[in-house]
């Protein structure tokens, strides 16, 4: 359920409407909060399960984004308007230096604020930041993204495939159930695959991981998908302090293909 009582809300640089809660312990043992940021389309219930394992022993923060869930529409829903997003709930909520954990597009949101706010870490599941590829396969649906009619068999076509083959059927209901499919906001986030060439893209990625320069922000890209063998090596020209990380054949959820070894995953990354 996408849309619970109770959500605190805060404002964004822009004037929109972010929604965020929290549960668990005031503070974790170790001092940190964890920040959980989702997928396009979806909204913050999509992280119950891992929520549910991580309550007892951290402070655990969600959050919807702009055009999703609870959090109102807006004009804007580029990458960095949605990392503000992020910031605004992080400022709102008090955070002192924050574990970050984001899947697909939250993967690439909470990278690129990573860059820019003090963090203890930054986990990316299933988002790879070369996105040459995924925009070659949205170009070739573009003109049925665009119908009203078409896109919501479109979209639902494009996330079938991501699945995969672990994923249970009462998790597929569940995420089916929490979708947001508004074409506004999805042609809004994926403006940048239509508008700019793969090489344009490729800078505004290199762009938003300049601020890692310098830094030993830890980093952990998750994948249930191979990002391919040259990837690892890719993302630490840009984050020093990086690894990836493969769970064959998980598909795009993961997290929630094994919640338990993802949670264990995470605090054995964390304490190291």
């Amino acid at each position: 359920m996408c849309h619970p009582g109770g959500m605190s809300e805060a404002t964004a640089g822009d004037g929109t409407k972010i929604y965020w809660d929290q549960a668990g312990q005031s503070a974790a043992a170790d001092g940190a909060s964890v920040l959980l940021v989702h997928g396009i389309t979806e909204c913050w219930a999509n992280w119950q399960p891992i929520i549910d394992r991580l309550e007892s022993s951290h402070r655990v923060l969600w959050m919807d984004l702009r055009g999703h869930g609870q959090s109102a529409n807006a004009d804007r829903y580029d990458l960095e308007a949605m990392a503000g997003d992020v910031v605004t709930v992080a400022t709102a909520a008090g955070l002192e230096r924050p574990h970050l954990v984001g899947h697909s597009l939250g993967g690439a949101v909470v990278s690129a604020v990573g860059a820019v706010l003090p963090v203890r870490s930054v986990t990316n599941v299933d988002q790879s930041l070369q996105l040459g590829e995924f925009k070659a396969q949205l170009v070739e649906v573009e003109d049925h993204l665009k119908d009203p009619d078409a896109f919501p068999l479109v979209l639902e076509g494009l996330f079938a495939q991501l699945e995969g083959d672990k994923l249970s059927t009462g998790e597929r209901d569940r995420l089916a159930g929490n979708r947001r499919a508004n074409q506004d906001v999805v042609l809004g986030v994926w403006e940048m695959m239509f508008t700019m060439s793969a090489q344009e893209i490729a800078a505004v990625v290199e762009g938003a991981l300049s601020g890692y320069a310098g830094q030993q922000t830890p980093y952990l890209s998750l994948f249930g998908v191979d990002p391919g063998e040259a990837y690892a090596d890719w993302l630490a020209g840009f984050i020093r302090n990086s690894s990836v990380e493969v769970w064959d054949d998980h598909g795009h959820y993961p997290h929630l293909v094994d919640p338990d070894r993802f949670v264990d995953r995470l605090k054995l990354f964390w304490a190291s």
